[in-house]
């Protein structure tokens, strides 16, 4: 029981941070997705998911600091940054592999795949319009950096919210 009511917190907070920020279409989507994954993995009960892993959290948090900071040199050319963005996914590639492969961990395994899409609106994609682009404008960055900061949240939330062995 404790287990459902803590995803019912992290899901009402969820919403409520839909709520306060204006999101384009695509990104409500996309939100909205992670947001039916929680819902889904209330329903089906906390014996269908994996325990708490403290690893998979840290990392989770720590490649969410890396990925803002990096996001912030956008604004400079691509080519600058390269080798760091060719870091970051080599990281980001690491964790979602780690993810993937633990057992009973499909909801967290689909929200890094919807974070890692470049064909989606998170990070994935910010990073391929980056590269194809070039260069992006401050605007852009500083919203894309709040709605992609939200997305880590919400894997860091599920995660801390399992149970802890």
């Amino acid at each position: 029981m404790r287990c459902l009511y803590s995803i019912y917190i992290q899901t009402y907070k969820i919403k409520q941070n839909m709520k306060i920020k204006p999101i384009t279409t695509n990104t409500r989507a996309t939100m909205h997705k992670l947001t039916l994954l929680l819902l889904l993995f209330s329903f089906v009960g906390c014996s269908s998911i994996s325990t708490f892993d403290q690893h998979a959290y840290i990392q989770t948090t720590s490649l969410k600091v890396d990925a803002l900071n990096l996001m912030t040199q956008a604004t400079d050319s691509f080519s600058i940054h390269a080798k760091n963005v060719a870091e970051l996914k080599t990281n980001l590639q690491k964790v979602y592999e780690y993810e993937r492969n633990r057992p009973k961990n499909e909801v967290t395994a689909k929200m890094w795949d919807l974070l890692l899409s470049t064909d989606g609106h998170l990070l994935g994609g910010f990073l391929k319009r980056w590269e194809d682009k070039s260069v992006l404008g401050a605007t852009f960055v500083n919203e894309e950096k709040k709605i992609i900061s939200d997305a880590f949240d919400q894997i860091a939330g599920l995660e801390s919210g399992k149970i802890k062995k």
